[in-house]
């Protein structure tokens, strides 16, 4: 085998860990494997192994992680100290004047601040929102606040002063006296340059939170990985990194797995020419949602990760606790699904590790849908029917209902809860969601599609070629991108054009500086610009593109046109640029996704009994997906198999293979 000829993405996610690989001649290998060990060598080094390749053989290694969001959601944070300005220490403990919970008084109002009050420092200086000093830092103040840094005993440091995103002066000074003595310095003008405090700091903290730990585990990978190997990681908003650029922002690391199918999605939207599509990635341990428009990924610039709202652009992903591990119970009289899962250990009763809780995956084995004795993972999982039975039996009795309506109730409450999640992404932005295309992959993905789709009146759905490994394939379709949003107010009625093109020629500049020093030449790079626009005194903006002129009447028009789409009205009023969102990417056409080698069409596999919503048991003829060739078309009812997912066509639903070899189905009634 030639060395370094394979190009390799591997997705780690809660449950699964996928990995697809790609050689020079054009052969592709693909495989799942239970997420079974902390350590990231041999996590990525298991993949490897179930396509029958070693480390000499990879030449491109692009990885997706959910390391750093479980860290978060988990709470298994590196303690953090925090300096600010003098009289605006607290900003963490006062928050938002909203509650968490607005009904529910048994949870406190809000989050314990990630920072105790021990631990906020304060800073003898103070900038104004226009960049002015109105109190300098002297050198006795710094030296002060240095020294009571190292008193705390903290591993990690974050620095938020205030209005430091108009001139980060103050914090430069403080982060290069810091940086002697700590290896985890955070400065909120690098991480989140934008005005609004409370997210900035919040932001700010919880990235130097997870610095300690996203450092070990990238260190962890390039000590490891043998020498020749070219790593990148996928950032949360859909394009890919250097290991270097992550370690100083590790919050780009959060959300990186999902954010890898989406972009997945939006490759194959645009092969299908979809203008309007619904990624849906249904795991082991949630579900994940997004809406992808026009080819492009959704881009959201603010959103909680655990119990902290994050400020950073990332690709605009909803994630609810329904996955195929998702537990079921029966509580205070009714049945519940998730958030609690059964993850890889112990995992569904179904794969005989010790699990003895019912979940979504033991009542589609249930219901007929997975095959009794089918193997998950690098062939390390056999689904067991009757262990599956009899725990979703439990839940039966403790209902007082019989197996069937047991099951099926948890297929169904699972598919509420992914509704739920469709909705954030399309009804609450004014999207109507019956005019788009579901495009579900995932390893359980493909089962729930076409039952979620009636659900929401979609009328069709997409299950993508690799569909069960579709978020490593995510990974070999980024591109080197980075992305930063920054405050920047102008109002149209004061327009100036040259401050404008200042500002971004800046930005650009500064996040050029990675690709320049991985060699790629400066003719080579292209520059995405984005306006957040409002009308004066809004507290929300939208995004707007921004042409190369800077035009305020083009602008001008086009947000307009966006406010219209959005809210139906606009009016004659000022509007204002709030922030610039600014990214730099290398010059050429998105990557295209890898297309699946099929043979020559085969018949049905045999049949076997499956219980349908709303029908009841009926023989179902069961599928091959390897066999299946362009042009082929099948009615529901009907099971189609691959090496580790399962797609369910209903009665009614008709499904068409495409060219591609993606699976085009129709969903009917």
């Amino acid at each position: 085998m030639t060395p370094r000829s394979w190009r390799v993405g591997i997705d780690v996610g809660g449950t699964f860990t996928d990995i697809v690989a790609v050689s020079a001649d054009g052969r592709v290998a693909s495989a799942k494997a239970t997420t079974d060990t902390d350590d990231a060598l041999a996590a990525l080094g298991q993949c490897l192994s179930a396509i029958g390749l070693d480390w000499d053989a990879v030449g491109d290694l692009v990885h997706g992680t959910t390391r750093i969001t479980n860290a978060i959601v988990e709470g298994r944070l590196a303690p953090v100290t925090l300096i600010a300005t003098e009289g605006f220490a607290d900003v963490l403990a006062i928050g938002r004047q909203n509650r968490r919970n607005l009904y529910d008084l048994s949870v406190p109002p809000k989050a314990t601040p990630l920072v105790p009050e021990e631990r906020r420092l304060e800073a003898a200086e103070r900038v104004g929102p226009d960049g002015a000093v109105q109190v300098p830092l002297e050198d006795a103040a710094l030296l002060e606040v240095v020294d009571a840094v190292a008193a705390s005993g903290a591993e990690a440091v974050a620095v938020c002063l205030l209005h430091a995103y108009a001139n980060a002066d103050h914090e430069k000074a403080l982060g290069a006296a810091l940086e002697k003595h700590h290896n985890h310095v955070a400065l909120s003008h690098a991480i989140s340059p934008e005005a609004r405090e409370y997210e900035r700091t919040a932001t700010t903290v919880l990235s130097a939170a997870v610095m300690p730990s996203a450092e070990r585990y990238l260190r962890q990978l390039e000590d490891g990985l043998p020498g020749g190997i070219n790593l990148h990681m996928v950032q949360s908003n859909g394009g890919m990194a250097s290991p270097e650029a992550m370690a100083s922002k590790p919050l780009g690391l959060a959300m990186s797995g999902p954010a890898a199918g989406v972009t997945a999605v939006a490759a194959v939207a645009r092969d299908l020419g979809i203008d309007l599509a619904l990624a849906f990635d249904m795991g082991g341990t949630t579900t994940d949602v997004s809406l992808v428009r026009d080819g492009a990924v959704s881009i959201t610039t603010q959103r909680p990760i655990g119990d902290t709202p994050v400020r950073q652009p990332m690709v605009d992903v909803r994630s609810v606790g329904a996955g195929g591990g998702s537990i079921a119970a029966v509580q205070a009289g009714g049945l519940t699904v998730g958030p609690a899962s059964a993850g890889a250990n112990p995992g569904p009763a179904a794969y005989g590790r010790g699990g003895t809780q019912a979940t979504v995956t033991d009542a589609n084995l249930a219901l007929g849908y997975l095959a009794d004795g089918a193997e998950l993972g690098a062939g390390n999982v056999s689904l067991d029917r009757a262990a599956a039975q009899g725990v979703v039996g439990v839940i039966a009795k403790e209902l007082g209902v019989d197996p069937d309506a047991a099951a099926l109730g948890i297929h169904r409450i699972a598919n509420a809860a992914m509704a739920r999640a469709v909705q954030t992404v399309t009804v609450e932005r004014g999207i109507d969601a019956r005019a788009a295309t579901l495009i579900a992959y995932g390893g359980a993905g493909p089962i729930h599609a076409v039952s979620l789709a009636r659900e929401l009146e979609i009328e069709r759905v997409v299950v993508p070629r690799m569909s069960s490994v579709f978020s490593a394939l995510g990974c070999l379709a980024t591109r080197p991108f980075y992305q930063q949003q920054t405050s920047f107010l102008m109002q149209s009625d004061a327009w100036d054009t040259e401050r404008l093109e200042r500002v971004i020629a800046d930005q650009v500049a500064m996040l050029s500086t990675a690709l320049l020093n991985a060699g790629h030449a400066q003719q080579d790079l292209m520059t995405e610009v984005s306006a957040l626009v409002r009308y004066a005194g809004q507290s929300y903006a939208v995004e707007v593109p921004l042409d190369d002129s800077g035009d305020a009447l083009a602008l001008g028009r086009a947000f307009l046109a966006r406010h219209t789409e959005l809210y139906g009205y606009t009016t004659d009023e000022i509007w204002e640029i709030e922030a610039l969102r600014i990214g730099v990417g290398l010059k050429g056409s998105q990557k295209p996704l890898i297309k699946a080698d099929r043979g020559d069409s085969v018949a049905a596999m045999g049949t076997a009994p499956c219980l349908f919503p709303d029908a009841e048991w009926v023989m179902t003829p069961r599928h091959d997906r390897s066999g299946l060739i362009t042009g082929d078309r099948i009615k529901g009812p009907a099971i189609i198999e691959d090496r580790w997912s399962t797609v369910v066509l209903p009665p009614g639903a008709t499904l068409e293979v495409t060219d591609a070899g993606d699976l085009l189905i129709e969903v009917g009634s």
